[in-house]
C-alpha cells in the first residue's frame, strides 16, 4: 500500500497533499506502471479524509497523465519515474515563475528555448563525441512542451468534474 502522509496544518490543500504523495510514490518507483492503487473509498479511509478530496486527486493525476481510471479495473498507474519527475519539475516551474511574475506564454516560452539551446548543445556534443549517451534522441516539440506546462500550471477546478466512482 501506498505510504501518504498529510499535514493538516499546511497551507496546500489536502487534496493536492494526496496528489502529491502519489506523483512521490510513483517517482520512486513504489507505484509501478500497471499497478492497481488502492480504492478511493479505502484510501480516504486510512488517510482519514472524504473520498471526495482523494477523487480529486487522483482526477488530478489521471489528467497529467499518470493515472488511468477503468470501469470495472479501478484505477492503475501509467506513468513512470521519468514521466512524474517531470511533471513534478514542470510543477515546479510554474509556481517559481508564478512567484516572480510570469505568465504562463512566457513560462512556455523560456522552457522552449532552453529546449532549443540543449538542443544545439547536445548536436555539437555529439558532433565531436559519441561516448555521451543521450536521455532522449529529439528535444520535445513545441506541441509537447506547452501540453506539459499548461497541465503543470492548471488551477483544480472549484467544482471538478465527476470522474467513475473508483
Amino acid at each position: 500500500m501506498l505510504s501518504v502522509k498529510l499535514n493538516r496544518g499546511a497551507s496546500t490543500e489536502l487534496h493536492e497533499q494526496v496528489a502529491a504523495q502519489i506523483r512521490r510514490a510513483i517517482a520512486d518507483g513504489e507505484a509501478e506502471p500497471g499497478e492497481r492503487l488502492p480504492a478511493a473509498r479505502d484510501l480516504a479511509a486510512v488517510l482519514g479524509v472524504n473520498r471526495n478530496t482523494v477523487l480529486r486527486a487522483l482526477r488530478t493525476l489521471r489528467e497529467e497523465g499518470l493515472l488511468d481510471f477503468t470501469r470495472g479495473r479501478g484505477v492503475t498507474v501509467t506513468g513512470t519515474r521519468q514521466h512524474s519527475a517531470v511533471v513534478e519539475r514542470a510543477r515546479e516551474l510554474v509556481e517559481l515563475g508564478r512567484e516572480h511574475g510570469y505568465r504562463l506564454d512566457e513560462l512556455v516560452a523560456l522552457v522552449e528555448a532552453a529546449a532549443r539551446a540543449s538542443s544545439r548543445q547536445n548536436a555539437g556534443r555529439s558532433a565531436t563525441s559519441t561516448a555521451v549517451p543521450a536521455t532522449h534522441s529529439t528535444p520535445p516539440d513545441t506541441t509537447e512542451v506547452r501540453t506539459l506546462v499548461s497541465e503543470a500550471s492548471a488551477p483544480a477546478s472549484k467544482f471538478p468534474s465527476v470522474g467513475p466512482d473508483v
